[in-house]
């Protein structure tokens, strides 16, 4: 039987991961109004990854015997400066996630619900890889400039990652 004190974390990160998947489709959206294909389609890779890690916690707090209860989500930003600005805020969006599963994770620990620590694990891991490829995109977006033919070959390359799934 899951806590209720660990339910209610879930449930709150269940919150989070939708709008982190709602941020995402907004982003794609302005990707595709900027003429920038392929990161529109890394971005909706990314937006189909956040809505699997929702369903995942769900599935943690369902196995457990507990009740998902979702909440409202917030209004996504919808416009950007720049591909750069994009994705500065999607690498300082991934840090604000790795902080809440960290934070998490210490209410599993408090609650010594070690079936949730091992669940959680996994989503550290993958916060890892999060922010490295956020971070890896910004600096290629630093050194390719604001546009021309260098931000296209950073388009051509982002493209990539949705062939891949």
């Amino acid at each position: 039987m899951i806590s209720k004190a660990m339910q209610e974390g879930i449930n709150e990160q269940i919150k989070h991961e939708i709008n982190s998947a709602y941020l995402y489709l907004s982003m794609s959206m302005y990707a595709t109004s900027s003429n920038l294909p392929g990161f529109s389609s890394w971005l909706r890779v990314q937006w189909q990854e956040e809505l699997s890690h929702a369903l995942k916690l769900a599935e943690i707090v369902q196995d457990r015997g507990g009740r998902v209860v979702l909440q409202p989500v917030d209004k996504p930003q919808a416009d950007f400066k720049s591909p750069l600005e994009l994705f500065q805020q999607v690498l300082s969006h991934e840090q604000k996630v790795t902080s809440l599963i960290n934070k998490l994770y210490e209410i599993a620990k408090k609650e010594d619900d070690y079936s949730t620590q091992v669940e959680l694990q996994w989503f550290i891991k993958e916060q890892v890889e999060e922010e490295k490829n956020a971070s890896a995109i910004v600096e290629q977006l630093r050194l390719a400039g604001e546009s021309g033919p260098s931000l296209m070959m950073v388009d051509r390359v982002l493209a990539m990652r949705a062939a891949a799934h």
